[in-house]
This record gives structure tokens, sequence and C-alpha cells, in this order.
């Protein structure tokens, strides 16, 4: 039996959803840029994933970075921004190809 999805009219006001919803809605074709993750120089600091305000950075069973969530980044680049790693970024953004 299928959930019964809300018109507009009858979303709540300021359309609050229930928590945890978002895993529900794949964003990633929103994006224009793509992050790319070079597991041989991250340091693994994670900081990346702490900032990223989709979820979108994975870790492996170990809690270590293992790569990006494409579904659900939409490619604003804060990942690559707060990455320490230098001169080359461990995330990296690229123009995305369709």
């Amino acid at each position: 039996m299928s959930k019964k999805l809300l018109s507009v009219k009858e979303l709540p006001k300021g359309d609050v959803l229930e928590a945890g919803t978002a895993i529900l809605f794949e964003t990633g074709d929103w994006r224009s840029d793509r992050p790319i993750f070079n597991k041989e120089l991250c340091i693994d600091c994670k900081r990346c994933w702490l900032y990223c305000p989709d979820m979108s950075i994975l870790l492996d069973e170990n809690k270590k970075v293992s790569g990006i969530d494409y579904k659900h980044c939409k490619g604003c680049g804060i990942c690559s921004f707060e990455c320490p790693v230098k001169p080359n970024k461990a995330i990296t953004m690229e123009k995305e190809v369709k």
C-alpha cells in the first residue's frame, strides 16, 4: 500500500516535513559542479563530512571517508572548500557532465 502524496494545498504551512524524510528525495541532479574524491590525498580529518549540508560524504565501516553520495549531493563545493589538504585538495570540483 503506497502512501498518498500531498498536494501543494495540503502541505503544512511553511512546508514542514517530519524528520528523516530527506533520504527519500534524490536531489543530485540539481548540481552543475561535481565533487571528485581522491582517497590517496585524504588525511581523514572528516571536515568534509562535518560541513556537508546534505550528509553526502560517505564513511566506511571503520568511519573513514570513503566517497560521495551523488544521489543527494547538490554540488555546493563546501566539502572541497573545507578540505585542508594542500597544495592539492582531496576533494576537487569539476563541471557536471550530463
